[in-house]
């Protein structure tokens, strides 16, 4: 049992976490973006549990609502991510030959491009917002997904059924789909519990350094640049949103490794 308690307690932050993002219209005390002039920069204290930021507004609905977009972004960058990079992948380590070499010198050339540089070059394209954090990460996180598939599947392509099935002439997409892709289910729920808090946390960093989400957006990243200014005398205003993007990349991190170690 105590070799589980990483995956539970994963498990728990996370469920709390979706629990909050679902549910913020009913959870939060206040609406994200309602202000009060009377309350501005308030420590934490009954009406406003976690404070106040420098426009009145709670932060603790805020960081609520917050949730929803961090993991949204999280969430469906992930899933976009992991479905290039599978089908790129698979094609790659199926077809093998010159096909995968072409297929594997642009995922080396893009590899060799530091994700951060990618990301902050498509947001200036595409401009910034949700949809362009969304794109941005989507278009830079599917490589690294591409090289394990590709692994996996060459695997895979050595198998007795596999080459059983190359002999009696069934086509290629139907032992992709039917015979390849099922074997790579365990990789690729584990890849996608790895891949939700790196793209948490490039949003959280782009957003930190004003690249991110722009208002009326209130991701953690952006909590998190609101509080920066105001560190010195206010530190609560960096602090909870700090802790929530760290517990939650260590929740989805704990529950990757014991998949992978049930699954190993």
């Amino acid at each position: 049992m105590k070799h589980k308690f990483p995956l539970i307690f994963g498990l728990v932050v996370i469920f709390i976490a979706g629990t909050l993002a679902f549910f913020a219209p009913y959870l939060s005390p206040y609406s994200y973006d309602q202000q009060d002039m009377n309350a501005i920069l308030q420590p934490p204290d009954n009406n406003h549990p976690l404070g106040t930021d420098n426009l009145g507004r709670d932060l603790l609905s805020r960081m609520i609502y917050g949730t929803r977009v961090s993991l949204s972004v999280g969430i469906f960058t992930s899933l976009v991510s992991l479905v290039i990079g599978t089908f790129y992948g698979a094609v790659s380590g199926y077809k093998g030959g010159w096909t995968d070499n072409i297929l594997m010198r642009i995922v080396d050339v893009l590899f060799a491009i530091p994700d951060l540089l990618l990301i902050i070059l498509i947001t200036v394209v595409i401009g910034r917002g949700f949809w362009g954090i969304f794109i941005a990460l989507s278009l830079v996180s599917w490589v690294n997904v591409a090289r394990l598939v590709r692994g996996e599947v060459i695997r895979i392509r050595e198998m007795p059924y596999i080459e059983s099935a190359m002999a009696v002439g069934v086509g290629n997409w139907r032992i992709l789909i039917r015979h390849i892709l099922p074997g790579l289910s365990n990789l690729l729920i584990v890849t996608l519990t790895f891949r939700i808090p790196s793209a948490i946390l490039a949003e959280s960093t782009l957003s930190f350094v004003g690249l991110g989400l722009a208002p009326p957006f209130s991701s953690w990243g952006v909590l998190a640049n609101d509080g920066w200014t105001a560190m010195r005398f206010f530190p609560h205003l960096m602090i909870f949103p700090g802790i929530a993007i760290f517990l939650t990349v260590l929740a989805c991190n704990l529950v990757g490794d014991g998949l992978r170690d049930i699954w190993k």
